[in-house]
């Protein structure tokens, strides 16, 4: 088969490369569509993958081809979407369900060939279903929606309240989504990109704040009436808009951090006191699975996307490019700040 090998630091090329075999309880899925997550882009561009060569991607859709034996849950012909993570099902995390959380762990698309190809190959259990009428692209978007939805989860949120949602990359914009389905009062959408914040708006977010304005967060304020926001989720990873959710927060909020920074950060004893004197909660979120494996944010995902209550929008995409431009694809990432929304890979 074809696919997109990483032969080492930004030397991506495509070419032939062994296709894998279906075993016994797994599945193998021609991929139509494939994301490039920002967890790809250090590993194509700064020496960030485990090993050379590999082929990388972990958010896809596509068919499925070929069923292993002992498969029941999918068949030949099913369209699926593919949960990246393989965890060791032994270790105590594991046995208590906090499959993200395990150490020895497999990923698809890091630690073992994943979806820049035309053919890959899953577990049984990670092959997740999904109705046909979902187009491709949007499929291949399940797994930031699942990360998005765990955050909220985990921050244990019960809406009802006014909600920040700080970053409106793709994970932020399914978080905002999910914040209105699962019953925020009100949700305000902060970025410094107005395209980004007009698509907020079409998904639902109520308002919408450009943090470039001088006075943004007086602002955002006042729209709590100085109270503070009651839930915030942080989706960009940016050590600045990791210290505005605290600000952000008003007393006894709950702030998740779904965001993966890549810069070291500090606080100020003034910032970091907000936390003290307004008895925050803060937590962290990790991928996206809860038990049983994959979990309910896979299914939730997969029913509201056949729903249409999770919406799609053409502007989540910000280019689509053949897997054979791979290598093009991922040169847009010299220039991030010009990367407005997912970069997806076609299979043709």
């Amino acid at each position: 088969m074809k696919a997109a090998v990483l032969f080492g630091n930004e030397d991506l090329r495509y070419t032939d490369w062994e296709t894998p075999v279906c075993g016994k309880g797994q599945v193998k899925v021609h991929v139509r569509a494939t994301g490039i997550c920002g967890s790809d882009v250090p590993r194509v561009l700064h020496h960030g993958a485990h090993f050379y060569p590999i082929v990388l991607g972990h958010e896809f859709s596509g068919d499925v081809v070929e069923v292993g034996e002992g498969v029941t849950k999918v068949k030949v012909g099913d369209t699926v979407s593919g949960a990246p993570l393989v965890p060791c099902m032994k270790c105590a995390d594991c046995q208590r369900g906090d499959f993200s959380l395990c150490k020895h762990y497999s990923f698809i698309g890091s630690r073992q060939q994943g979806s820049f190809a035309e053919y890959v190959v899953l577990p049984e259990s990670n092959a997740i279903p999904y109705d046909p009428a979902v187009p491709y692209e949007q499929a291949a978007m399940f797994e930031p929606s699942t990360v998005a939805l765990h955050g909220l989860l985990h921050a244990g949120f019960q809406g009802g309240g006014d909600v920040a949602v700080l970053g409106l990359g793709t994970i932020g914009i399914f978080t905002l989504q999910w914040a209105r389905i699962l019953g925020a009062g009100r949700i305000t959408a902060f970025d410094l990109d107005d395209s980004r914040l007009e698509l907020a708006r079409r998904m639902g977010a109520h308002e919408t704040i450009n943090t470039l304005q001088p006075d943004f967060m007086e602002k955002a304020k006042a729209l709590t009436g100085g109270r503070g926001f009651d839930d915030v989720f942080e989706a960009a990873g940016s050590p600045v808009t990791m210290k505005m959710a605290f600000q952000l927060a008003g007393n006894k909020a709950k702030l998740c951090f779904i965001g993966t920074p890549h810069n070291d950060m500090t606080f100020t004893p003034a910032e970091w006191e907000n936390m003290n004197r307004k008895e925050f909660t803060l937590t962290g979120s990790w991928m996206s699975y809860s038990a049983p494996f994959p979990g309910r944010e896979w299914e939730w995902t997969a029913r509201r996307f056949s729903s249409g209550e999770l919406k799609f929008d053409p502007s989540f995409i910000f280019r689509t490019y053949p897997l054979r431009n791979a290598a093009e694809a991922f040169s847009l990432y010299h220039n991030p700040s010009q990367v407005h929304g997912k970069v997806m890979l076609i299979n043709e």
